[in-house]
């Protein structure tokens, strides 16, 4: 009988020597986080105003060039900024405080840091200046400037950096530690990391020979079929990289911040390989209704989507298997007294449960859309939007706040002196969030189409959908207080925080892994893997279109801007 006594502490000179080694990043990864925060508010109340444009309501400035501006403004602020220069500097830290090693280069992760500045700049720019309004997917035949691109080009080149920062950073502790298992949160990270230099190699391509040649001028074509393609690449496993974060979180922080253990380190490492092998041969279901790709391939991709499944129900097994036993630790009786007799006070808890939630509905929502009967009836409608919201601005970014809220003592040097505003930040967000999506699910089934700026409301069919749209408008504004709310809450840990430890410690498993195969310690084997999935979706997909190249009436003749 194996006891589950509560996850004892590292030992202090491991803490410390952590500690110290946060201290000396502690600029790196908060200037990350940083720019990751301000464009996550820019993006927030620019939704906002897409909402009330779209509304009954007479919303200012009110123009179909504005709103697009504002879509793309919005979507790559969120798709792009927030997202990776969060994986980065979470990664950084990460890496420094579970393996009590410096990082490879420091001076590197600067420069790296500053490219993709600059990169968001050129973009930013772009995009304000009504030279840019492409959406973050900028599928041709729309085109922007050339220094939009090129933007985008140097956040990836910098976020390619980051990667092989966590690669080697792991193979340095590996050859530095014969035998021992990585840790598991640098373990995900890592994976993260080798899942994103795979994604992007799409739009890498589609960027490199087929858009940015047009916009130069260079190219007076482009083959739509093919950027699509090369994009769906991308489109997908872009989502789990995004996601990636959250599960290391579920699986590193809140079984400790729940009082208990992990239930299964092997089931972490699992996981974390399979959103590998099965988030990136699966884009093509995005274009189940283009006419490029034959019905067979489609069929594939279908399948393989739902395999995405699987990962995501073995974390919400070991999880919750993990939290019961935090639960009952703490006296909790009975089928479901564990539920109750967990510390929901704690922010990292109560927004584990609330991603379960808002998970359950977004997932259930993917489910239709990879589905090639059912997706044929929401496809390019409001309900694609709520799905997409409930699991990027639901699952992805409220497990980005609890991170926050459990990094930034150790970087600011000071803990929260108390818990409530963190709380009501969470439930804000979970509300605003349910409240918009909802509606959107609703009018997505009555055939609402999304990507247009407007929507005439004289007419009686389309007016029957304005008192939904309302609701929606109020549960964004819920969701721009709390964002507010976040960005206080952390200022007021530099103001008003209080002394106290601050070292993170991460969970540890009920079978803390002494040894583990070679095979779940790293990433030879899956990466072989990976390229004979994606040979197989994805070879033939993009090898048509020089096997037998559509007809020129078919390749769209570009006017560079």
């Amino acid at each position: 009988m194996v006891s589950l006594a509560e996850a004892k502490p590292a030992p202090r000179s491991v803490v410390t020597k952590a500690r110290a080694s946060v201290l000396s990043t502690g600029r790196l990864v908060t200037a990350h986080l940083w720019v990751a925060i301000i464009a996550f508010i820019v993006a927030c109340f620019l939704g906002v105003w897409q909402m009330w444009a779209r509304s009954p309501l007479p919303a200012p400035a009110h123009s179909a060039a504005n709103y697009f501006r504002s879509v793309t403004l919005h979507g790559v602020s969120m798709a792009f900024v927030l997202t990776t220069f969060f994986i980065m500097g979470f990664g950084y830290y990460v890496a420094e405080t579970s393996l009590g090693r410096p990082l490879p280069s420091l001076r590197l992760a600067w420069i790296s840091f500053f490219a993709g500045v600059i990169g968001v700049l050129m973009a930013a720019l772009s995009v304000v200046s009504g030279n840019a309004s492409v959406l973050y997917t900028f599928y041709p035949p729309l085109t922007a400037t050339p220094w939009f691109y090129l933007g985008l080009v140097l956040v990836v080149a910098s976020s390619w950096i980051w990667c092989i920062q966590m690669i080697v950073a792991m193979r340095a502790w590996r050859r530095a530690n014969p035998g021992q298992a990585v840790p598991l949160v640098m373990f995900g990270t890592v994976a993260n990391a080798v899942m994103w230099l795979w994604t992007t190699v799409g739009v890498t391509a589609e960027l490199l020979f087929q858009v940015i040649p047009a916009s130069l001028g260079i190219s007076q074509t482009v083959d739509v079929g093919l950027s699509r393609t090369l994009f769906s690449w991308t489109l997908h496993a872009i989502v789990y990289f995004w996601l990636f974060p959250s599960y290391i979180a579920f699986y590193t922080m809140a079984p400790r911040a729940a009082g208990g253990r992990l239930f299964s380190d092997t089931m972490g490492r699992l996981a974390f390989i399979l959103f590998l092998l099965y988030s990136l041969p699966v884009g093509l279901h995005h274009l189940f209704m283009d006419p490029e790709h034959a019905n067979g391939f489609k069929f594939i991709q279908m399948f393989l989507t739902a395999l995405v499944s699987v990962p995501t129900l073995l974390t919400i097994f070991t999880i919750t298997a993990s939290l019961e036993i935090a639960g009952r630790m703490r006296g909790g009786k009975g089928a479901l007294g564990w539920v109750a007799a967990l510390p929901w006070d704690r922010p990292m808890i109560l927004a584990t449960g609330l991603a379960f939630f808002m998970l359950f509905f977004g997932g259930g929502g993917g489910l239709i859309n990879m589905s090639y009967g059912m997706n044929a009836m929401i496809h390019n409608t409001s309900w694609v939007t709520a799905h997409f919201h409930l699991i990027f601005g639901g699952t992805v970014v409220i497990m980005y706040f609890a991170i926050a809220y459990a990094i930034w003592p150790s970087l600011a040097g000071r803990n929260f002196p108390s818990m409530k505003p963190l709380r009501l930040q969470l439930w804000l967000w979970f509300i605003g969030m349910m409240v918009m999506t909802i509606p959107w699910h609703v009018l997505g089934l009555q055939g609402q189409w999304r990507r247009v700026a407007a929507f005439d409301y004289q007419d009686p069919i389309i007016a029957a959908w304005g008192p939904w749209v309302i609701v929606s408008l109020v549960g964004g504004i819920i969701l721009a207080i709390s964002a507010l709310l976040f960005v206080f809450n952390l200022a007021m840990l530099h103001r008003r925080g209080i002394g106290g430890p601050t070292a993170i410690v991460y969970a540890e498993a009920v079978h803390p892994p002494g040894r583990v195969p070679a095979a779940l310690n790293g990433f030879g084997l899956w990466n072989v893997l990976v390229a004979v999935l994606m040979a197989a979706a994805y070879g033939y997909p993009i090898a048509q279109f020089f096997i037998d190249p559509p007809p020129q009436a078919l390749i769209h003749r570009l006017n560079a801007q």
